[in-house]
Formats: structure tokens, sequence, C-alpha cells
């Protein structure tokens, strides 16, 4: 058994619920008293058979708040809630950051990744290019992963199946909800590896949104909109020279066990270099157009 820590907790993400209760299983009653609905909902609409990842089973929790994290631990059969993170080092073998705050995420992770241990990183990994350079060697070395459950969701299934059967790509674009320092990470990690061609440049566009052009490599265009407050919408759109196709993506329980076995696969196999390259390119995008939109004029990543 891999024992795994998991950590941290931001507003209106529940992924510590989530990520525990795929892992480990989940109580049914607490789990429905811990104040996450659409968790509990698609939690109970799955298989017992569809629990539990490879040898991966999370013993200690700690979040902010120490109710909480009794809360999560109830929930999700954890044994151990921790009063600070660094009770963990010497008690588990990896660890999973399930924070989307990314200021946060270089103290929190340093630690144990400075200590040998394996991580998981929630998205996004960061926004800061001198963070990025810090964790760049973890990711090259199998030590450290971060995504979008989107990378792997399965409503893309047949796109990466038979990646030329649209020809080449002229448009891609996608809708999503909130902003783009949170959420166009999910549409970049479920795009950027479905094409051969990489992001250039990205511009931000004049919208009464977050709306961003991104220049890619083989001269198609990749157009995401951050759409704010508004009804749920992760959906994505391809037009080729041969044929056009669209998802939208639903099914979280899937793309996060997609995820954690990844993650598994990793501790087992170590480094993957295409998964290491899609996330350092889906955060150098999201880092220009950061900086696209404060600057008001393209940004190029060969500049970061």
């Amino acid at each position: 058994m891999r024992r795994i820590g998991m950590l941290g907790m931001s507003p209106g993400n529940g992924h510590p619920f989530s990520f525990s209760a795929i892992l480990n299983g989940y109580h049914d009653a607490a789990m429905a008293e811990a104040g996450w609905p659409v968790i509990h909902d698609y939690l109970a609409r799955r298989h017992r058979s569809e629990f539990g990842v490879g040898d991966l089973r999370v013993t200690h929790a700690w979040t902010q708040d120490r109710d909480v994290t009794e809360r999560l631990c109830r929930a999700c059969h954890i044994d151990e809630a921790v009063a600070e993170p660094g009770d963990m080092l010497g008690q588990v073998d990896a660890v999973i950051i399930a924070r989307d705050d990314p200021a946060s995420h270089r103290e929190l992770a340093a630690p144990f990744l400075e200590a040998g241990l394996a991580v998981f990183i929630d998205k996004p990994l960061t926004l800061d290019p001198q963070d990025l350079a810090y964790f760049s060697p973890y990711l090259a070395a199998g030590r450290l992963m971060s995504c979008s459950g989107m990378r792997f969701a399965s409503e893309l299934d047949a796109l990466r199946a038979a990646p030329g059967a649209l020809g080449n790509w002229r448009l891609a674009r996608g809708a999503i909800v909130k902003d783009w320092e949170r959420y166009g990470v999910h549409l970049l990690d479920a795009i950027l590896p479905l094409t051969a061609a990489t992001p250039v440049s990205v511009r931000a566009l004049g919208a009464g949104h977050q709306s961003f052009a991104i220049t890619m490599s083989d001269g198609s265009l990749l157009s995401i909109d951050a759409l704010g407050e508004v009804p749920p919408v992760f959906r994505i759109e391809v037009f080729g020279d041969a044929g056009q196709t669209s998802a939208d993506i639903r099914d979280n329980f899937g793309m996060f066990r997609r995820t954690l076995w990844e993650f598994w696969r990793m501790l087992e196999q170590g480094p993957d270099r295409h998964q290491c390259q899609t996330t350092l390119a889906v955060i150098k995008t999201l880092i220009a157009g950061r900086l696209a939109a404060e600057r008001g004029h393209e940004v190029r990543l060969d500049a970061l």
C-alpha cells in the first residue's frame, strides 16, 4: 500500500473529498453531511468496482480548518487528521495538494518535493514564472504531476483514438465558466494533448468577458472564452479541413479517476516526457494570457 497525504482546501473546490473518495471509497451518510451534494450525487451513481486506484490509499489529511479535516476523514475513511502539513513527513509515501489557488502551491509542495516524495498538485500549478522554474526539474524527473482532469476526459476519447480524423485543424475553441487564471487550465489541458501543434503566442481580445486567441505553431487558432458566472459549461469545438466535432465535458468522476490513475502510473513507472511537456505548455500559455491581458499586447511563450 502506498500511503497518500491529502493537503489543503480551497473555497468552492471539493477535490479533497472527491479525490479521497475515489481512492478510499466513502461513507454514504458522512459524505451526505459533508456539504458537497454534487460530489455525493456523482459518487452515488458509480459502482463499487470503480473505487480504488492501484495501491494508493489516503491515510493522512490536513486542511486549513480542523472541522473540515475531520469531516473529510469521516466521509472518506482516512485514518489520521494531522495538525500541520509537515506532520505527514515520514508518515506518507506521496501527497496530493488539493488547493486550486496557485500562489499557495510552492510553499506547500516544497518540503515534500525536497524530501524526495512524489507530489500531485491541483490545477493550475502556478502563474508565476519563477515558481514554474522551481517546479520544472521535478516535473521532468517524474516526481511532480499537475493538471486538470480534463486532460483525460472520456468525452475526448474519439479524438485521441483517431487524431487525424478531422484533417488539419483550422480552429479549436472552448468555453468555460469563471476566469482564465483558475479555469483556463481546464480547456488547455483538454485541447493541447490532442494536437501536435504547440502554442506560440497569446492575445487578449476585447469582450465583456475574458477572451483569448492563441496562435499555434501550425498556423491554426485556439480560442478560449472564460465566461464568468454563468451556468456550468465546459465545451470544446474543433474544426478541421476534413470535418468538425464538439464535446461537452461532464463526467467529473471519470476524469478524476483517470487523473489519479496517471499519478499512480507515474509512481510505478517514472516520468512521462509527453505529460511533462504538456504541463509546461499549459502553464506557459496561462502565464502568457495573464500578461497579455495586463499589458494589452500579444505575448510570445518563448519570451517567458
